[in-house]
């Protein structure tokens, strides 16, 4: 009996403790739920009974210099559809095929999937958006969107760029800036019951969007048809393969045009500019793109032949190996080592000034000058001179220069360099450089935004980039200009002249590689006024058919340019008597 009474005393502690312990656990449990991990059950909450749509913000608008319109937004919608939330799932599929014009099979799919969220379709008119909105079926949604729309379709396609279907940046100044013009996108909440149901009368949530700031660029939208009307016109003339054109103020950098035609059209990017031959693969067709797409000025590199002559000359008269006045004799070749290097006058120049050699774009010439330099003290130039380096340019797949390694370069590489072969540059490269050389003697950094402007706080930030670093002494940056000045009066360069305007410039006529295959590349820079240079502008012509050469077909280009270009900023006629003599270079 004694036992009996023992045991079942034993038994009524053991149980209180398993229910002590139990309540303890419970307790413990509550407290880590409803005090350490309340936050986490609280969004799971909320997570079940809301349902979040995203709105898109405004992207930022992008302006010319003058606030003309080059890049701005298009309202359009978006529609989706909410699995637990539609009534007529037969009426819904119908209507979506009917109003977005999508196969049943697709609408289907999509309204059919178990999901918080299924867009059916993006980017369709507000018109067709609104009218679905108004058949008010459940479960349907229509939420106002933005689409970039560009005002003059191909107008510096491959210096904008443009965006994809949702709104990002994919080229040009949209991928740059994309920070800058992006903005905040906003939201809808609203509020279901546990089966994801919306309860009525239940107003919607809105956190709104903050719209992008706006880019206002260095490019006038006038000068940047002017120029490309002009580069189409030669284009079609000559049955070339690529036409650029390339207009800067060589006293600061600022980029007022540039100009990669064949351009495509921003507001379909995925079309194709040219029609090709046959089917093509999805591989085949996106190389094709890549290369629409692409801006040559910036991303392609070429032998710049005679251009690149101004750097040879203005590092010889730095250094102080040759004078405006001193004499050459050109017999239409000059020999390094056992390579005989021909001029393009087979029958040679004859006796010379310096002056005239750079008008006549004298290879002999310029190879004396190379070798006198040495290769030391060359490439010391092609660096102070930042040829090495990217310009810094503030626009996407800008590519190097091509250099001989110094150690490498003998006297025959040393003077095909010293006129522009057997190396290769970008034209944007190129171009700042001659900047450099005409402004003074100080860098530049060349750029294609200005400003960003803040609408909604009414602020405005101007746009810094690196300048003003010595790099050639103000006596032969003065000298340089005065040589390219007789280049356009009475060399090679004539016929980029204009009467009443002093212009400075320099051809070349490169070959392309491989050599002997008969394809050139035919260019000519010219800038204005030749005393004090306020533009400045580099035109490549690539593969032209018939007649080649720069000073023939790209100088008037530039000069036909300039006929519209230079009244437009004020550049004033002066008084000089027009030159009508001259060779090609």
């Amino acid at each position: 009996m004694h036992w009996s009474k023992s045991y079942h005393r034993r038994g009524i502690v053991i149980t209180c403790c398993i229910i002590g312990l139990a309540a303890l656990f419970l307790i413990g449990r509550l407290v880590l739920l409803m005090l350490v991990q309340s936050d986490h059950y609280y969004e799971l909450a909320e997570e079940l009974h809301t349902r979040e749509r995203r709105i898109k913000a405004a992207r930022g608008n992008i302006y010319d210099r003058n606030g003309v319109l080059l890049a701005g937004n298009e309202t359009v919608c978006t529609v989706s559809v909410i699995y637990n939330q539609v009534q007529d799932r037969e009426g819904v599929i119908a209507m979506l095929c009917k109003e977005l014009d999508l196969p049943e099979e697709t609408v289907r799919k999509k309204v059919e999937k178990y999901s918080a969220r299924e867009i059916i379709k993006t980017n369709i008119p507000k018109e067709t958006g609104d009218h679905i909105r108004s058949l008010d079926f459940a479960g349907v949604k229509v939420d106002e969107d933005f689409k970039r729309y560009y005002p003059f379709g191909e107008l510096a396609s491959t210096v904008l760029g443009f965006t994809g279907s949702d709104n990002q940046g994919i080229i040009g100044l949209e991928v740059t800036y994309e920070s800058v013009l992006k903005g905040l996108d906003g939201t809808i909440l609203t509020l279901t019951d546990a089966a994801g149901i919306e309860i009525e009368g239940v107003a919607e949530d809105r956190i709104e969007p903050v719209a992008g700031n706006n880019l206002y660029l260095t490019i006038d939208a006038n000068l940047q048809m002017y120029a490309q009307q002009a580069a189409e016109k030669v284009m079609e003339q000559k049955g070339a393969n690529r036409v650029s054109v390339l207009m800067m103020n060589p006293q600061n950098g600022e980029i007022l045009a540039m100009v990669n035609v064949p351009e495509f059209d921003l507001n379909a990017p995925f079309t194709l500019n040219v029609q090709p031959e046959g089917e093509l693969t999805p591989e085949e067709k996106q190389n094709l793109l890549n290369q629409m797409w692409r801006n040559h000025i910036i991303s392609d590199t070429y032998e710049p032949g005679s251009t690149f002559k101004t750097i040879t000359a203005a590092s010889a008269l730095e250094e102080g190996v040759v004078s405006l006045g001193e004499t050459f004799h050109c017999p239409g070749f000059y020999v390094v080592d056992d390579r005989r290097i021909r001029c393009h006058k087979v029958a040679g120049h004859g006796t010379e000034t310096f002056v005239q050699a750079t008008m006549n774009s004298c290879n002999p010439v310029f190879i004396q000058l190379g070798l006198r330099l040495g290769t030391e003290k060359f490439y010391s130039y092609f660096k102070q001179l930042r040829l090495m380096e990217k310009t810094g340019v503030d626009l996407p797949g800008e590519a190097a220069a091509i250099m001989h390694n110094p150690a490498n370069m003998g006297d025959v590489e040393l003077a095909t360099c010293s006129f522009g072969q057997s190396f290769q540059i970008t034209p944007l490269r190129l171009l700042t450089t001659v900047s450099s050389i005409i402004n003074g003697g100080t860098t530049v950094t060349p750029h294609v935004a200005k400003e960003i402007h803040n609408g909604a706080e009414d602020e405005v930030k101007a746009l810094a980039f690196p300048s003003g670093e010595r790099v050639l002494s103000e006596q032969t940056s003065e000298t340089m200009r005065y040589v390219l000045e007789q280049v356009v009066a009475e060399g090679g360069g004539i016929k980029g002249s204009i009467e009443g305007y002093r212009i400075g410039g320099k051809t070349a006529t490169s070959e392309k590689l491989p050599r002997g295959t008969g394809k050139y590349i035919a260019s000519f820079y010219g800038f204005a006024p030749a005393d004090d240079p306020q533009i400045i502008t580099l035109i490549t012509i690539d593969e032209p058919e018939g007649v080649y050469y720069g000073g023939t077909i790209a100088a008037p280009v530039v000069k036909e340019i300039y006929e519209n270009v230079l009244p437009y900023l004020g550049i004033e006629r002066s008084e000089l008597p027009e030159e009508t003599t001259g060779e090609d270079g």
